[in-house]
């Protein structure tokens, strides 16, 4: 048996490593897994620090094992986020699931979770309050009100729900656990276990962040990639694309707008704050227009019904063992680098780490990295 966890770890940071070593005094005995967003992650912008080094720092945390979580998967909402993550934690034969949450009560988001899967007025409500211009995340939450009585807003809590969600839908034999989240997830302020939305600010102002993650992260926090360096790639994608409306969540209409407000903006947030409004979030803009500069079409997306391989980024010797113990009951592909004519997902996420290393000093390096055979050496393992 393992525990599965699912983070994006940009970057990894105290509050990280109170989880996990929570993790490991609950389940002394027991292999963790991590599924790991790449290089660009759910809220539409790129990490920080590459797939690898974060794959590093994962394991010298005290991860066994470490997988990726494709683009196509984590850079989408929550409920598509989680279908992807939790379903990879199926297939490895993972058993338990545990994850921050603000409330830190799992009866209630396993309630919350059987509303949305079960009840047939939820969509009814949802469809109601989105008519009358609410946008999806409130139209949810003002639906799950009015059948239980129970309200949950806090980002945590809310993925918390889609991974519940997924469980039950899929029937899989994974238990849900949730350990207390220690930090505001919105929070600026720096302290010693601040949110990483803290930590990143405090990185692209060049304050020090020395009291806020682990020693050992500190060295690998160097060519930091911020999405304002990939500005200029977008404005020019929006200028001279004839049709944006092809692309994932561009909906009708915003890509007329984009054509027009593109011209006179400097920044990602200039973008935002031009088109933001009550149906679309700061999030969901990001994330449209992340699938705009990397050409993630609408086609595509429709296409993907299912993960179609386990992409293996790192583990230990007990990560390894237990990979060699499950691997035979595994149903798809297991892959250690990067394999042509596999998956279309695969040949797609090659293409988003050749435009994620566009801001590298050596942008070889990171293409180069997926061709690697990362089963081999157990080069991350410490012991």
């Amino acid at each position: 048996m393992a525990v599965g966890i699912i983070a994006e770890y940009n970057p990894f940071h105290n509050g990280h490593k109170y989880h996990l070593d929570k993790i490991k005094r609950m389940y002394k005995n027991e292999e963790i897994i991590l599924v790991l967003s790449g290089n660009f992650t759910q809220r539409g912008e790129p990490s920080i620090i590459d797939k690898w080094k974060k794959t590093e720092i994962a394991i010298k945390a005290g991860v066994d094992l470490v997988v990726e979580l494709p683009f196509v998967f984590s850079t989408q909402s929550a409920d598509f986020f989680s279908y992807g993550a939790v379903s990879i934690l199926e297939k490895l034969k993972v058993n338990k699931l545990v994850f921050g949450s603000e409330s830190d009560n799992i009866d209630d988001l396993i309630t919350i979770a059987k509303c949305q899967v079960d009840n047939d007025d939820f969509e009814k409500l949802v469809k109601i309050y989105s008519k009358f211009g609410e946008n999806y995340p409130t139209a949810v939450s003002k639906a799950v009100m009015d059948l239980t009585g129970k309200n949950v807003k806090a980002p945590n809590d809310l993925l918390g729900v889609s991974y519940i969600k997924t469980i039950l839908k899929n029937s899989f034999n994974i238990k849900p656990i949730c350990i207390k989240r220690t930090s505001d997830y919105h929070s600026t302020e720096l302290k010693n276990i601040s949110s990483a939305t803290a930590i990143r600010e405090a990185l692209y102002s060049k304050n020090d962040i020395t009291n806020s993650v682990p020693s050992f992260v500190l060295p690998y926090l160097n060519n930091l990639h911020f999405k304002d360096n990939y500005f200029n790639l977008l404005k020019y994608k929006i200028i001279t694309d004839n049709d944006l409306s092809i692309y994932q969540t561009v909906d009708e209409g915003i890509d007329k707008k984009l054509k027009k407000v593109i011209k006179n903006c400097n920044t990602y947030d200039d973008v935002i704050n031009e088109i933001k409004s009550k149906r679309y979030t700061y999030n969901k803009i990001n994330r449209m227009l992340l699938h705009i500069l990397v050409s993630f079409t609408k086609e595509m997306a429709r296409k993907i019904k299912d993960i179609e391989y386990i992409r293996i980024l790192g583990f230990n010797n007990n990560g390894q063992k237990y990979l060699n113990s499950i691997k035979k009951k595994v149903d798809i592909k297991i892959l250690s680098k990067f394999e042509r004519n596999c998956s279309k997902i695969l040949d797609f996420e090659l293409k988003t780490t050749e435009i994620y290393s566009l801001c590298e000093s050596n942008q070889l390096y990171l293409v180069e990295e997926e061709y690697k055979n990362h089963l081999g050496g157990n080069k991350y393992d410490k012991n």
